[in-house]
């Protein structure tokens, strides 16, 4: 069961290494997966209300956020950013047009994206917090698409109903970014769980789907 009150459809995509790692130890990650495990992320955000990142996603690799499908003209999700300290650049492709930013500091204008001040935990801002912000927005879904620190904080709290993990047939090492940061568990009965629905190839990389158990 869902946490009671909540209402939103939340989606975990990784794309990611054979051991589990986004980028290598420099930040490099464009591109791991290939170009179908990519296409099939667009599908993916399109059928999602917002597509959520953290700002060191943004920091990275100033991503766009949009749905780009060929000879498809779709709805854009909402952009969201959980961004602690608003260290989102004004000249970032997020900092303009329909998006959301959601932090623990007092707000301040990046660019022309709507910034609010929601509840936090450990100077971040709360999973459940920046749900409830998305849910007075009418938001009913959202895909999180990185990176390692709010996949964990989403996992921690028990909010991931499905897992959309594209697995790249290469291997980083231990000295690479993995796509979940510590979960700080003290038993392995806490980890958080998920039944495997399908596997299936997608160009050379394998799409895994999994749904959460509780």
């Amino acid at each position: 069961m869902r946490p009671p009150g909540r209402m939103i459809h939340v989606s975990l995509k990784l794309a990611t290494s054979l051991d589990g790692r986004i980028a290598t130890a420099s930040g490099e990650s464009q591109w791991i997966t290939g170009e179908a495990a990519r296409l099939e992320g667009h599908r993916l955000r399109a059928a999602h209300d917002a597509i959520l990142v953290g700002v060191e996603t943004v920091l990275a690799d100033d991503p766009e956020l949009t749905v780009r499908l060929p000879g498809r003209p779709v709805d854009q999700p909402l952009r969201v950013v959980m961004d602690s300290r608003l260290r989102t650049p004004s000249t970032a492709r997020v900092a303009h047009g329909d998006t959301l930013i959601l932090t623990a500091a007092a707000p301040t204008p990046v660019g022309t994206a709507l910034v609010e001040q929601i509840d936090s935990e450990n100077g971040r801002p709360a999973p459940a917090a920046a749900l409830a912000a998305l849910r007075r927005k009418g938001v009913t879904s959202v895909l999180i698409e990185g990176g390692g620190q709010v996949a964990a904080s989403f996992l921690r709290a028990g909010l991931v109903d499905r897992l959309e993990w594209f697995r790249a047939p290469i291997l980083l090492g231990g000295e690479g970014r993995p796509c979940v940061a510590a979960l700080d568990l003290a038993n392995l009965a806490d980890a958080p769980t998920f039944r495997r629905l399908s596997a299936e190839p997608v160009g050379d990389d394998l799409w895994e789907r999994y749904d959460a158990v509780r």
